[in-house]
């Protein structure tokens, strides 16, 4: 469901692999009655034309259900432990010009990923606390 790499795609404004989060959520947010009634029906496909056609706008991923949104939030905390350091002390690094001046061109691009990965992190965090 999430392709290859096992991982969602988020922007600023919404998630870029929209349809691969929202089936992924629909499934795992569903009862295990749910579920085998869903894959019975053959029918993956057999969404409704405006859930194909919606996107995951922030706005929309605020709007979840509480399971669906509860899921996000704690997904986003393992892949938030998952770095070697926190939103602060990559601000603090980006902040300290003699520190970040030390560090090589490729490990201050590496610093300015970090730090925009992990602030699109906490913003999903906000959405859907």
């Amino acid at each position: 469901m999430v392709g290859e790499e096992g991982a969602f795609v988020l922007g600023w404004d919404e998630v870029l692999t929209e349809e691969e989060l929202s089936v992924t959520l629909k499934v795992l947010c569903m009862s295990e009655e749910e579920f085998k009634e869903y894959k019975e029906q053959d029918g993956w496909e057999d969404d409704s034309e405006e859930e194909e056609n919606s996107v995951l706008s922030n706005e929309a991923l605020s709007r979840l259900k509480t399971p669906c949104k509860k899921l996000l939030y704690d997904s986003v905390l393992l892949t938030l432990e998952s770095y070697g350091s926190d939103l602060k002390a990559e601000q603090d690094l980006l902040n300290n010009k003699e520190i970040y001046e030390k560090l090589s061109r490729r490990e201050q691009q590496a610093l300015h990923v970090r730090y925009g990965q992990k602030r699109i992190l906490h913003q999903l965090l906000e959405l859907v606390h």
